[in-house]
């Protein structure tokens, strides 16, 4: 009867020790992909003065949409400093709001055949469209990361570990914001 106790609690700690790691190990990768949407963002962030400075002098009485980029990206550069698993609606929505912003800038430099075939302005569209690809990518492994250590959390035997691992559910990288949602209307003109 003892060893028949003995067993059951090793079998019973062997699976608590395994729960435990395994949601550490989940909580580590969770906040490792948040990161490196970080590692993105600050690329993006990064890439936007300079391709203002190119676009900038061509563009003196688009003074509107060049303040609007400015503005979004320190927003954005802001809300990224705070970005935890717990809190990522802030920096998501402010992303949204510099993807718009961007989107309207790529449209004014559409309008100007001269400043579009600058090759400084080509190659920050293309680092620009590389990063934004990039940040997709982390956005979409930080939300199956995130997804995965919430479920686990959530289920029934690991939900007993998770207070003691100091679990806490990681907020998922969202769209909020209408536009980006929308389906882009496309056009295709004879000449």
């Amino acid at each position: 009867m003892f060893y028949l106790i003995l067993i059951a609690l090793v079998v019973v700690g062997g699976w608590f020790i395994m729960a435990y790691n395994g949601l550490i190990a989940l909580k580590n990768q969770t906040a490792n992909a948040l990161k490196q949407i970080d590692v993105q963002l600050k690329r993006r962030h990064d890439l936007i003065p300079n391709l203002m400075q190119a676009v900038q002098g061509a563009m003196d009485f688009e003074k509107d949409t060049l303040a609007a980029v400015v503005q979004a990206r320190n927003t954005a550069v802001v809300a990224a400093a705070g970005l935890t698993p717990q809190h990522v609606a802030a920096s998501a929505q402010a992303e949204a709001q510099l993807s718009g912003a961007l989107g309207k800038l790529m449209a004014v430099v559409e309008a100007y055949p001269d400043l579009k075939a600058t090759g400084n302005v080509k190659q920050f569209q293309e680092e620009l469209a590389s990063t934004e690809n990039k940040v997709s990518f982390a956005r979409q492994l930080y939300n199956d990361t995130a997804t995965e250590y919430n479920t686990r959390q959530q289920q029934f035997p690991t939900n007993l570990a998770a207070g003691m691992a100091n679990a806490s559910p990681a907020e998922l990288w969202e769209i909020e914001d209408s536009a980006e949602r929308a389906v882009p209307k496309v056009e295709f003109r004879r000449n």
